[in-house]
């Protein structure tokens, strides 16, 4: 009989077999219970993480024979579509069937009723390979089905199906599947299958996996025929061009000590070894991040890559300013790897300038510590003169110019450069638009809280009647806030809104679009977006109402809203009436 792969031989059977998805799990199987079934659905998410898997759980399911909800592996609906051959439960490729005959024949087809089971189902895989005629095609047969037929469509890219097809499903996003769970499945496997296995190969199968369970098996699967009847840790990192820990653990030390030569030599052997550097780099920043959180902690609960001991002993070499110089370089060199020409290359120069830097970092400190005063006088008192300070020189405050006597022309640019009654004027002269906080209370940035939330389809809306030259003002105007970053009482908020960038401003709403989705759930929490509301209105003039976005929900809904423009499909700018105590 021929080989099965252990990914297609260990697929779960059973909604309790799925690893990871829980919420997704949950909410299928309270839908089967309550027998509140759609007509389409939509799972999408990464490679691996179980969309085919479900959709065939899901049928089974709607067709079992003890009744809908159960899965019993027993009956000849459960066991056909395990195999495959079930004739109502029809799997079709979209990569390879994605032309509008394919769809009218499907379509055709779609009217007769269900041979054995009582659903028919189709699972439509990669569905957003579906040309544009295609899925207008099969946009009527998905919004109105006939009641017999249910549609899963699986994608990895959601992006690319047409809105109109999205909003006619029910939408499911799965989620890279947690070490944790991975972890548990791999281990179930290898214990059912007899092999033994230490902790640390299974981890860095997991780690290559990057949350696809399916993945994981398939790393398993080459290793296993690589090792035989074992799996360690050795084989693994032979097999994938991977450093041990204790190569990277003894290079961390290399660089922190500043040991060019043998830093170097240890990044040659790591080339000659196939080791993928830009994964290397991934690598060493969980190292660092765990030296970073036992240093701050002092516990080793939050430890993922290091053990206690290894964490300690790195911790002993490493300042917390070096811990930090290394994270940010490796960070930055994780993007330059996309443009540079030479990985390698790049490497050693990342590797190189953390090593020196050390070097020279008490020469840089007693340089800068020493005269701050001098170096910029001299050189900036003429572009000062010239550039900033048209009106005729002002000698105000005769105490300031007293000490260096000896060298009169000194005098004025010292005066210039550290006296501290141009920064007084300057806050003083700052715009007069807001207002004074009778209450003298602190307005404090709330943590939690209920948040504002607006759909899609309002956020369409705004984007439509959004004003650009409004947007544009107003954008040149932010800097306007930089004179109450320090206010007593209204600081922390103003900090809040200098985070966020002006996304979409109309008459009466502005949304901000923050770089992290942190920072825009906190925004949009009630009371925060109350205070911001209250800076914004007062700068603008008139009142609005404030929303926050994060930088990767602003790239979906460009997205959607192109997407809308190109099939003709987004609301009249005249039609579109929005009232601010509404969205409240």
């Amino acid at each position: 009989m021929a080989y099965k792969a252990l990914y297609r031989t260990y697929r779960p059977q059973t909604f309790e077999e799925v690893a990871g998805q829980k919420h997704i799990v949950k909410t299928l199987k309270n839908a089967l219970t309550t027998n509140k079934i759609a007509h389409a659905y939509l799972f999408c998410g990464p490679r691996g993480t179980g969309k085919t898997t479900m959709a065939k759980l899901f049928a089974k399911a709607l067709n079992c024979q003890e009744g809908i909800g159960h899965i019993c592996n027993k009956c000849s609906d459960c066991v056909e579509i395990t195999n495959g051959s079930h004739p109502d439960v029809i799997e079709i490729d979209a990569a390879s069937n994605n032309g509008v005959e394919q769809v009218r024949d499907l379509i055709d087809k779609v009217n007769y009723l269900p041979i054995e089971g009582k659903y028919k189902v189709y699972i439509i895989d990669e569905v957003h390979m579906m040309t544009t005629s295609a899925f207008n095609a099969l946009l009527k047969t998905i919004e109105e089905p006939p009641a017999h037929v249910i549609f899963i469509l699986a994608t990895t890219e959601p992006h690319n199906i047409l809105p109109t097809i999205l909003s006619r499903c029910q939408r499911y996003d799965f989620t890279k599947v947690s070490d944790a769970d991975i972890e548990e499945r791999i281990v179930e496997i290898l214990e059912k299958e007899n092999i033994t296995y230490d902790k640390d190969a299974v981890r860095a199968i997991i780690a290559l996996a990057d949350g696809g369970v399916r993945d994981a098996l398939s790393i398993l699967d080459q290793v296993l025929a690589f090792s035989g009847n074992a799996l360690n840790v050795e084989d693994v990192y032979s097999l994938f061009g991977l450093a041990s820990k204790e190569d990277k653990i003894d290079f961390i030390k290399f660089i922190a000590n500043g040991d060019v030569t043998r830093a170097l030599a240890r990044i040659n052997a790591f080339a000659e070894g196939g080791v993928d550097l830009k994964r290397l780099t991934a690598e060493l920043l969980e190292m660092l991040k765990d030296v970073l959180i036992l240093k701050k902690t002092k516990s080793q609960d939050e430890l993922t890559v290091l053990s206690e001991d290894e964490a300690e002993d790195l911790s002993t070499v490493l300042s917390m300013k070096q811990v930090n110089e290394m994270i940010g370089a490796f960070l930055r060199a994780q993007i330059d790897f996309k443009t540079a020409p030479n990985v390698k290359t790049m490497f050693d120069i990342v590797v190189l300038k953390l090593c020196t830097d050390e070097v020279e970092e008490p020469a840089k400190q007693i340089k800068v510590v020493e005269k701050p005063i001098q170096q910029e006088s001299q050189d900036d008192v003429e572009e000062i003169k010239e550039n900033h300070l048209q009106k005729p020189i002002e000698t105000p405050v005769t105490t300031e110019v007293e000490k260096p006597v000896e060298k009169p022309v000194i005098e004025e640019p010292k005066h210039e450069v550290k006296v501290e009654q141009p920064k007084v004027e300057e806050k003083q002269s700052a715009p007069d638009w807001l207002f004074e906080d009778d209450t003298k209370e602190k307005k404090v940035v709330e943590t939690d809280g209920d948040r504002y939330e607006l759909d899609d389809d309002m956020m369409i809306k705004l984007m439509v009647t959004g004003d650009k030259e409004f947007r544009k003002s107003l954008s040149l105007r932010w800097k306007e806030l930089d004179s109450y970053l320090g206010h007593p009482t209204l600081g922390d908020i103003v900090a809040l809104i200098k985070d966020g960038k002006v996304f979409i401003a109309t008459k009466d709403v502005i949304v901000l679009e923050y770089d992290f989705e942190k920072l825009s759930q906190k925004a949009n929490i009630k009371e925060n977006a109350k205070k911001i509301a209250e800076i914004l209105s007062k700068m603008i003039g008139h009142e609005v109402f404030t929303y926050a976005i994060s930088r990767s929900e602003s790239v979906r809904l460009i997205t959607s809203y192109h997407n809308l423009r190109q099939i003709s499909q987004l609301p009249k700018a005249s039609d579109i009436k929005i009232n601010i105590e509404e969205l409240k």
